[in-house]
């Protein structure tokens, strides 16, 4: 347990990006309140703390308005895993990810693993199969995955920790309700995913580097029935593994000191603010 006026220190951060109403937030409250709701525009940026067995897992939802598009490079500073999300019926909201916030990873680790993530396929005219149903342990491919976190036992509680950025923000991007009786044509392919994928590491010079195939970083979800939401997580969260370990291995500080981050008081003279 942290020492009184200390706090945990997240062992790594996950961001997620993407433009406004793909689902950004729909699929963290999915994921973290295991229920859909209809939500707004998120202000800024927001976190949630994952206390993942013994690691600590910040995960930023960010605001996908252009206005705040400014905010981006700061959340994505020292990331060791971004989500690039688009909404699967929007072939703009793909071409955004590359047009607009992949330059936003430039201040990511080295290391930093992406996922390409289509939300919404519940509504798509080939996604019945992806409607009625809660949680799908599998991935896109339809193959079972046992990530190395249900290995070891690892929980998955998670715990909400309050706005951060220009505004606070716990508001969130809508998913977008619809009428699931009458699909709409998707837009955006899994081939369309992969190639993307590719695309990103060819910008971040990552090509040539051991790193994990499309297949296992490019997923469909549903943050309305929670198709693949699980999954994805649970993957990204396993990969990111070596990261933490790194990090303890260099003797990083594990608490944050509150009392250091607290304004001084009117009376206080000298310091800065």
């Amino acid at each position: 347990m942290p020492e009184p006026g200390k706090m945990r220190k997240p062992d790594v951060k996950v961001v997620i990006l993407g433009d406004m109403n793909v689902g950004k937030t729909s699929l963290l409250h999915r994921y973290t309140e295991r229920k859909f709701k209809d939500t707004i525009s998120t202000v800024g940026g927001a976190f949630f703390l994952k206390q993942w067995g013994p690691y600590n897992i910040s995960i930023w939802d960010t605001a996908g308005r252009e206005q705040f598009h400014g905010l981006g490079s700061m959340y994505c500073r020292g990331a060791s895993a971004v989500i690039l999300t688009y909404d699967v019926t929007n072939w703009q909201t793909l071409a955004e990810l590359e047009d607009r916030f992949l330059s936003l990873t430039d201040t990511a680790n080295g290391d930093c693993i992406y996922a390409i993530v289509g939300n919404k396929a519940d509504l798509t005219d080939s996604g019945s199969h992806h409607r009625g149903s809660d949680h799908h342990p599998t991935n896109q491919d339809g193959a079972g995955h046992q990530t190395q976190a249900e290995q070891q036992g690892l929980g998955t509680e998670l715990q909400p920790t309050g706005g951060g950025g220009l505004g606070g923000g716990g508001g969130g991007e809508g998913e977008g309700t619809g009428d699931t009786s009458a699909p709409v044509q998707k837009q955006v392919s899994q081939e369309d995913a992969r190639a993307l994928y590719s695309r990103v590491l060819r910008y971040k010079g990552m090509e040539d580097r051991a790193c994990p195939p499309a297949e296992r970083l490019c997923f469909e979800t549903s943050a309305k029935t929670g198709y693949n939401v699980d999954t994805l997580f649970e993957t990204i969260f396993d990969m990111v593994l070596p990261s933490i370990l790194k990090k303890r291995s260099q003797g990083e500080p594990s608490t944050v000191d509150l009392e250091e981050c607290r304004v001084p008081s009117k009376s206080t003279k000298g310091g800065c603010c």
